[in-house]
């Protein structure tokens, strides 16, 4: 399966080309943003094409790309600082300007969290800036050089293991992660800031995210990460993120208009390209996902088919007894609907006319509670009975559709 995405590439700071994905909305595109990836990292882990897939279900479109000799981008990593990085993400910001739109939201992870603080005020069509597991110091990556670094300050350049791969240091890296001042960034960003941290982060410590918050000017937010880890290797964790970051954005993107400003006569669904069965569906401005359980193979992250027929069975009975029972004054007080599927055999429903159950085979029986808040006489609530088996969806789902398919 295929997320709607587009496979990039741009030129870097040095002129290297630099490998990208541009992860596109299942419909029309609110705003642009830039996921900036953790040191050594690149743009395929798993919590940024999490997040990408979340921002894309709220109409976000997000470019992911590899920093320079990293990932699938060109160039030699030996020759790269926090600075150069600092310029690929201005190349990147240029590259959606000219050729798309100019991103409105930089989320940064780790290290990439340093830099989308660093360069915010760069671009001027940021709105706002999101940071996850962040350092409050560039130099804090020199931790993870251990004994290598006194190597690298005396040789010039050392090789460092990190996370079980070899990098070649150069000591210009170490001075230039020295030079910059992280808490001076946000405390200048005047940009509306979130901050994400896990309190257990093993890496960058939660200490760091209390400075950034310090330093940093309103609106700023902070929001706990629990129990996850640096990288955010659950994908519940990474999910959980991602859906804080969408819904905080939201305040700062203009808003998708509202259903039927616009012509759209269908209901777009297609697979994101998450586990096997994950679809983002786009019903006018409303955006969700469609799932299946995961005793089913799927990942839970959304209703599944029959759920949204037992949703819009629910919810149009809602409906049409609220309407009648305001026609009628009558005070039901709050209405509640509850329906449930199954397959059963035809000869065991005892509503089945013959001809229906006389192969033998599964229908589908949908069973609605309906519940008030007030207490009701027999005769209305024979009523709502009737009022409910007036709904069109139920009226749909015991008639006889009739559907029409074709292949483009």
């Amino acid at each position: 399966m295929n997320f709607n995405t587009q496979r990039l590439e741009f030129a870097g700071h040095s002129g290297a080309t630099l490998g990208a994905r541009l992860d596109f909305p299942n419909g029309p595109v609110r705003a642009y943003a830039i996921f900036v990836h953790c040191f050594t990292c690149s743009k395929d882990l798993a919590a940024a094409r999490h997040i990408a897939a979340e921002l894309a279900r709220e109409g976000i479109a997000v470019l992911r790309f590899d920093f320079t000799g990293l990932g699938s981008s060109e160039g030699e990593f030996a020759s790269t600082n926090f600075s150069s990085n600092v310029a690929d993400l201005l190349s990147a910001a240029d590259y959606l300007r000219r050729h798309f739109e100019a991103p409105s939201l930089l989320i940064g992870h780790s290290l990439g969290g340093a830099a989308v603080l660093a360069v915010a005020r760069d671009i001027p069509e940021v709105r706002a800036v999101a940071t996850i597991g962040a350092p409050a110091d560039v130099g804090h990556v020199l931790k993870n050089f251990g004994t290598s670094l006194k190597d690298i300050e005396d040789s010039g350049a050392a090789e460092v293991d990190l996370a079980g791969r070899k990098f070649l240091i150069r000591k210009q890296f170490v001075e230039d992660a020295r030079a910059h001042r992280v808490l001076d960034a946000a405390a200048t960003l005047k940009k509306p800031l979130l901050i994400l941290h896990a309190p257990l982060d093993q890496t960058v410590g939660i200490e760091n995210a209390s400075d950034i918050f310090h330093a940093a000017k309103h609106p700023k937010s902070f929001v706990s990460l629990d129990k996850a880890d640096h990288l955010l290797t659950d994908p519940a964790d990474a999910a959980f993120a991602a859906r804080i970051i969408a819904e905080w954005l939201g305040r700062y993107l203009v808003a998708d208009p509202p259903h039927g400003a616009r012509p759209m006569e269908q209901v777009r669904v297609m697979e994101t390209g998450e586990g096997k069965f994950q679809n983002s569906v786009q019903a006018g401005s409303h955006r969700l996902f469609a799932d299946e359980p995961q005793s089913a193979g799927g990942l839970d992250s959304g209703p599944s088919p029959y759920d949204f027929l037992s949703i819009g069975l629910a919810a149009c009975t809602s409906m049409t007894l609220r309407l009648y029972a305001d026609h009628k004054k009558l005070a039901l007080g709050r209405i509640k609907v509850e329906v449930s599927h199954s397959k059963i055999h035809a000869r065991d429903c005892e509503e089945c006319a013959a001809s229906e159950s006389a192969d033998g085979g599964k229908i589908d029986r949908f069973e609605r509670v309906i519940s008030v808040d007030s207490e009701v006489s027999d005769e209305v609530r024979a009523k709502i009975v009737e009022i409910a088996d007036k709904c069109p969806v139920h009226r749909t789902l015991e008639g006889i559709a009739k559907i029409k398919t074709a292949v483009r």
